[in-house]
Parts: C-alpha cells; sequence; structure tokens
C-alpha cells in the first residue's frame, strides 16, 4: 500500500483519466467510467472506505448536480420540438429567402447551424436531408456534403449555453458567464471563416443559380427560434438577480437557476404554440435511450469532479509539473484532445479533462481565461476528427462517403481552429489576463 501511494500524483491522475477511455472504448457508458473513476482516484490518494463513500455522498449531494439534470432534460425536449419536419422546412425556406442568388451556399451554413443551436444526440443526421435536398441535381463529391453537414453543424458549440458541454465547463472554470462567451464565440466567426474558406468558396459558382424563394411552410422562422432564444437571454441576465434572491447559492447555481427559469418559460410557449399539434407533445422522450444517456453522463461527470477536488492530488499533481521539465501546457493540451479523439463527444472531453486541467492551472499559475481556449479548443478538434463521434458516422452513412475523404475536407478546418486556440491562449498569456 505504501508503494502505490508513494506514486507521483500526476501519475495516478494520468492512470485513472486513461481508465476512463479504456473503460469508454470497451462499450462502458462514459457516466459509469466517470464515478468509477472519481471513486479510483479518492482511494488513490490514500483514504479509507467510508471516507471515500462519505465524499461520494456529499457529491450526490451537490444541488447544482440535480439541477444541471433537470436543465439537461429540459433542454433536449426543446431539441426534440426544433428536429421536427414542420421547423426543419421553416429553417430551409428562410435560408432560401435571404440568400438570393447564393441561397444554396446559405442554405449549407444556415440548416446544420440553426438545427444545431439545440444538442441533439446524432443531430447532423436531422440536417443532412434538408444539406442533401439543397444541392440536388448538383455533382459534388459525397464526402464534401457529409464534410460540409457534419462541421457546420458544430459551429455554436463551443459558447451556446444550451449544450451540455456549456454548461459543465461553466461549472468547471471560475470564469464570469460573459467573459465566457466574448472568449468562445470568437471560435464561431473562426469555424464559419474556415468552412467557408476550404469547403464553400470554389463551389460558390456551381452553387449559384435562380433558385426561387420558397414560401412559408407552416411555422415561420421567428416561431421556432424564440423558444431558444428566451433560454439564452435568461441564462445571460438572469444571475445577478438569482444570486440576490437566493444569497447562499453558488456562482454555478445562480447560472443554472438562471437557465431553469428561461427553460420553464420557453417549454411552457412552446406547449401553448402547439396546442392541438399532434408533433408537439413534450416529454414523450422522457425515458428514451438518448435522454438517459446524456443525464448519466453529466451527473457522472459532476460526480467526478467533486470526488478529484476531495482527493486533494491536484495541489500536489501542480506543485509537481512546476518543477518539472514538461510545460503544463503541453498537458492542458494534450488531455483535452486525447478524450475528445477517443470519446468523440463533447462532454467527452470535458468531463475527464476539464477538472484535471483547471486545477493543475490554478496550482501553476495559469488564469482561467488562457487555460479555458487552449483546453477548448484542443478537445474539440480530437471530438471533430474522432471516428467515435456519432454526428460523424451517420453523416457519413447518410451521404454513402468513405472516412478517409471526408477527413480531406474537415483537417485544414480544424487545423485552423486549433491553431486560434494556441494564439489565444499566447494572446491571454501575453496580456496577463
Amino acid at each position: 500500500m505504501d508503494f502505490f501511494l508513494s506514486i507521483s500524483p500526476v501519475f495516478r491522475i494520468l492512470v485513472v483519466f486513461v481508465l476512463i477511455l479504456v473503460l469508454c472504448r470497451a462499450r462502458l457508458p462514459l457516466g459509469i467510467a466517470l464515478v468509477l473513476g472519481g471513486l479510483g482516484i479518492d482511494l488513490w490518494a490514500g483514504k479509507n472506505l467510508p471516507a471515500v463513500l462519505a465524499d461520494f455522498g456529499s457529491a450526490l449531494g451537490q444541488p447544482e448536480l440535480w439541477l444541471l439534470v433537470i436543465n439537461i432534460v429540459l433542454i433536449l425536449e426543446i431539441g426534440y420540438f426544433m428536429a421536427t419536419e414542420r421547423n426543419s422546412r421553416a429553417i430551409l425556406a428562410a435560408s432560401r429567402r435571404l440568400g438570393g442568388r447564393n441561397s444554396r451556399a446559405l442554405s449549407l451554413v444556415l440548416i446544420p447551424a440553426a438545427i444545431g443551436l439545440v444538442p441533439m444526440p446524432g443531430g447532423a443526421l436531422f440536417s443532412a436531408p434538408l444539406v442533401g435536398e439543397t444541392i440536388r441535381g448538383k455533382e459534388v463529391p459525397a464526402a464534401w456534403k457529409a464534410a460540409v453537414n457534419y462541421w457546420f453543424r458544430h459551429v455554436f458549440e463551443y459558447w451556446w449555453p444550451l449544450y451540455p458541454v456549456v454548461i459543465v465547463t461553466l461549472s468547471i472554470f471560475h470564469i464570469g458567464t460573459w467573459q465566457f462567451f466574448a472568449l468562445q464565440i470568437t471560435f464561431t466567426f473562426v469555424c464559419l471563416a474556415a468552412g467557408w474558406f476550404f469547403l464553400l468558396r470554389r463551389r460558390l459558382d456551381l452553387l449559384a443559380d435562380d433558385v426561387r424563394p420558397e414560401t412559408k411552410d407552416g411555422a415561420s422562422l421567428s416561431t421556432v427560434l424564440l423558444p431558444i432564444f428566451i433560454v439564452v437571454i435568461a441564462t445571460l441576465l438572469l444571475p445577478g438577480p438569482a444570486g440576490r434572491l437566493v444569497p447562499a447559492a453558488s456562482a454555478t447555481l445562480d447560472k443554472l437557476l438562471s437557465m431553469f427559469a428561461g427553460l420553464v418559460l420557453s417549454l411552457l410557449l412552446i406547449a401553448w404554440q402547439g396546442r392541438g399539434d399532434k408533433d408537439v407533445r413534450l416529454f414523450r422522450n422522457l425515458a428514451s435511450d438518448k435522454t438517459l444517456n446524456v443525464v448519466f453522463t453529466l451527473g457522472g461527470v459532476m460526480i467526478f469532479q467533486a470526488m478529484l477536488g476531495a482527493s486533494g492530488l491536484l495541489p500536489e499533481a501542480g506543485r509537481q509539473l512546476g518543477n518539472s521539465f514538461v510545460p503544463v501546457e503541453v498537458v492542458i493540451a494534450f488531455l483535452p484532445f486525447l478524450a475528445g479523439l477517443v470519446t468523440g463527444i463533447a462532454i467527452g472531453f470535458a468531463g475527464p479533462s476539464f477538472p484535471v486541467v483547471v486545477g493543475l492551472a490554478a496550482a501553476t499559475h495559469l488564469s482561467q481565461a488562457s487555460t479555458l481556449v487552449l483546453a477548448f479548443s484542443m478537445g474539440y478538434a480530437g471530438m471533430m476528427l474522432s471516428p467515435m463521434h456519432l454526428c460523424y458516422i451517420l453523416t457519413l452513412r447518410y451521404f454513402h462517403a468513405r472516412l478517409a475523404s471526408a477527413y480531406a475536407y474537415l483537417l485544414p478546418c480544424v487545423l485552423t481552429v486549433a491553431a486560434w486556440g494556441i494564439l489565444m491562449h499566447l494572446f491571454l498569456r501575453f496580456m496577463g489576463w
């Protein structure tokens, strides 16, 4: 036992991290792997079983955990609403009205991006048929169609507050909501620019034609998007009032309470707008495999974070790295990238790695802002290149495209975003932010 406790804290944390990824590859649900990892790291810190179980009970008792789970269930309900055929058609019609001669090119961006405003497991499959319809009759490679749908589907996930990875990141990093959005929204602009330059630019002439604008098909775009914007506005504007209303609450709980208020209002609006519409039936997917999988994953993230903090290993690991020849920035970039590549989901790179990198950054006096942009961009690069990513798999299957061929289109876009993350990290460190 003394031998195991004498092992380097950095090595212990890395071993547990790798074991979590191995369990994921072995098809164990990520949420369960994270809980086992949390229990393991606390035990390996030298605590006895009653102390570990007490830490586990404390993690389960966090109000942030349960409010996060409730919020994610409500967000998924909005996602199922967005994915209905009527709403998808409204997005397609709006893009064609707005685009004029370049309506096809605009549709290729707007359709997957708009459907991507709400998190849906495998959500790229909902936009793929509309992308295919937009370029019907045009001779373009199947791999290019898959890359376009896949890339633009994820342009908002860096900062859009409805995404589980954003909610979890805000709960792990000690950073203000507005500061988080100001930093992360730049990635969306870089994504759009990279997608235009590497994917669309050379085919604008092929895509341009005199497509007649479609008439409105049932729902209007404003009706479709209004519930989403209510949630976003509540998330941005209500944390201050929530903090005054519940003074004992943490900053994370204030953010989650604000989002909960916006979600309730949005779902009430959806129920009122959809009264009598058989396609609008809330909570019919409450016990679906997709919903339960997301819920258990997020619960596992919060428990792992709490158990890692309770272990006390992070400060020791940070001091050890500070005295070593390995730059802590290398660890902060590598862990999320590896986790994203192995798991293929955003919450998969944030859950195991962000609690670790935040602790290491604090121990080595790196700012939260510079750590955030580096860790998130590297994790996202790994996720977008992962052959395990469900959106990627489903998009390739829909368009009958080969994995290697699609990589040729995606890699320049991914490298551009990764480079932007590194540049932002260096800039923020230089400015002392």
